[in-house]
């Protein structure tokens, strides 16, 4: 499969949203709105849950499905007070010692003019900072488009994964070839390039896990998934040097030694 055709299924709207992976895999969701600044924004949807019976933070961007609910989430674009309501609930997760489990579907940040107005890329730098040093093991799934800052800001985490067919990309194929070769209908060249399968981002180190999609949207595929997460913070749990391995992971990302 082509590095674009995986693109065309994490965009498709057929594929489980953030939503449908926390009904999947969360008991007892509760929601919490708003960022105590601004309002509330229906891209990000965040609560606390349970996870096998252990408390969670759970957080995650939502896209919808129907154009309604599309266009209400705005396509999982998150604004300013998305990643702030994001970045409070994770805090609060912290003072309760609750792991925080992110999931995560956008092709990017809201850009709008009255996101940028409110302090867009504060709001992004403020999670990235915050997320290096949040003192609770932190666990993030890519569960369709993972794209540009607006996916990275709920991804400092100890461990990413990614869904086999997601994507990771710090722009989309679209907006790569339209820089490079002022064409946008060269999108599939430019996605070859941009090594943004899960595989790659595998090999490149950018992410732990690949999970199959085999079943996709089946209850047997959220008991697995559970099963995995539930391990994944056992083991993280029993860390005492989290924060310095998180730390180490990111400072590792893009280094090399020449010849």
């Amino acid at each position: 499969m082509q590095a674009y055709d995986r693109v065309r299924l994490a965009r498709d709207n057929k594929r489980p949203t953030g939503l449908d992976y926390i009904e999947g895999i969360v008991e007892e969701f509760m929601e919490l709105h708003g960022d105590r600044r601004y309002g509330d924004d229906g891209a990000v949807v965040g609560g606390i849950g349970r996870l096998k019976g252990r408390p969670v933070t759970v957080i995650a961007i939502e896209k919808g499905h129907s154009a309604r609910e599309r266009m209400a989430r705005t396509f999982g674009a998150p604004h300013p007070e998305g990643y702030r309501k994001a970045l409070r609930l994770m805090k609060q997760a912290e003072k309760f010692r609750r792991p925080v489990l992110c999931f995560v579907d956008t092709s990017g940040a809201y850009c709008g003019v009255g996101a940028e107005e409110r302090g867009q890329g504060q709001a992004i730098g403020e999670c990235l900072m915050e997320m290096m040093t949040l003192n609770t093991p932190v666990v993030t799934v890519l569960i369709g488009e993972g794209g540009s800052g607006g996916a990275l800001a709920l991804s400092v985490a100890d461990r990413v994964w990614m869904l086999e067919n997601a994507v990771y990309s710090v722009i989309s194929p679209e907006g790569c070839a339209s820089i490079l070769w002022k064409d946008s209908a060269k999108a599939a060249e430019a996605a070859r390039h941009l090594k943004l399968t899960a595989r790659d981002a595998q090999a490149l180190g950018v992410i732990e896990t690949i999970v199959p999609e085999r079943d996709l949207g089946q209850p047997g595929f959220y008991r697995a998934l559970r099963e995995k997460l539930y391990r994944q913070f056992q083991e993280l749990d029993e860390n005492p040097s989290l924060l310095e391995e998180r730390y180490q992971r990111f400072r590792s990302f893009g280094r090399f030694e020449e010849a």
